[in-house]
């Protein structure tokens, strides 16, 4: 695909829950989105800004969508995202529901009224090599210090349960575990404290990104390796940084909800563009 840009790019500036994105549609136009082109789009000073880039573009379903993290690197899953885009879609076609297909696979989506959008994120991946870790092992409790729980839901993560989430230094502590060698696709990172029956508090630093305000599969990863300890049922709400999720793990799938934003609409000029060619 010709990766020249000779012509403003539109774009839209989302965020669920304070987790950000910057929103391609590929739909009509041909956009070749290159590792350059993201991490040019990351930088909060000279580009836009963005925890995920989301390419929008046709697909099986209603449409496809297509992942990249700050750093360049791509992602088969993003929850908030999906929300986000799930909502601006509905909006533009006045459907209630759409199947949006990603790397993960084929994902519902639904307006389940009040400015809530909710996302199916599918099975969870228990398994060792869905997951994937580097060897064969019991995903419930790693054999790391904390003894933490490893979860695939279309990327790896691993949550840590702590008597106070918001007491543990996330910059230092996240990093350590995104690069351990029991993870060769690095993992999201989250810790997560008990406030209350089905409630917890949770933090979390992505992978190829950082600290982030909230981050959907991470929040569908605790709420699966809770449910799994026996720490809280299967329906909970999880406090982020950023606000508030609520999780449902069903038969069907892992089930998100909790609010979206459009922030604004602009164009990369292509002044910026052809600094990336």
């Amino acid at each position: 695909m010709n990766t020249r840009f000779d012509s403003d790019l539109p774009f839209m500036k989302m965020h669920g829950l304070g987790n950000d994105f910057v929103v391609l549609d590929a739909r009509v136009r041909n956009i070749a989105v290159t590792p350059a082109l993201a991490i040019a789009l990351a930088d909060r000073h000279r580009g836009v800004g963005f925890d995920q880039l989301a390419v929008i573009s046709t697909g099986a379903g209603d449409a496809h969508l297509t992942f990249y993290n700050s750093d360049g690197s791509t992602s088969a899953a993003c929850g908030n995202a999906t929300r986000c885009i799930a909502r601006v879609l509905m909006d533009e076609s006045g459907q209630t529901a759409l199947r949006l297909t990603t790397e993960r696979g084929e994902l519902q989506a639904t307006d389940v009224g009040d400015g809530l959008t909710s996302v199916n994120m599918g099975q969870p991946q228990l398994d060792w090599r869905d997951v994937p870790l580097a060897e064969e092992m019991d995903t419930l409790e790693l054999p790391i210090e904390g003894g933490p729980t490893a979860t695939g839901m279309g990327n790896p993560h691993c949550t840590f349960f702590v008597e106070d989430a918001t007491a543990v230094p996330l910059e230092q502590f996240g990093p350590r575990y995104e690069h351990h060698p029991l993870y060769p696709e690095r993992t999201n990172v989250q810790v997560a404290s008990l406030v209350g029956r089905d409630h917890l508090r949770m933090r979390v630093w992505e992978r190829g990104v950082g600290v982030t305000l909230a981050s959907g599969s991470s929040s569908c990863a605790t709420a699966v390796a809770a449910a799994r300890r026996g720490l809280t049922g299967r329906t909970l709400r999880i406090d982020l940084d950023g606000g508030t999720l609520h999780v449902d793990w069903r038969e069907d799938g892992v089930w998100m909800t909790g609010p979206t934003m459009h922030v604004f609409d602009g164009v990369l000029t292509p002044q910026f563009l052809r600094g990336l060619e």
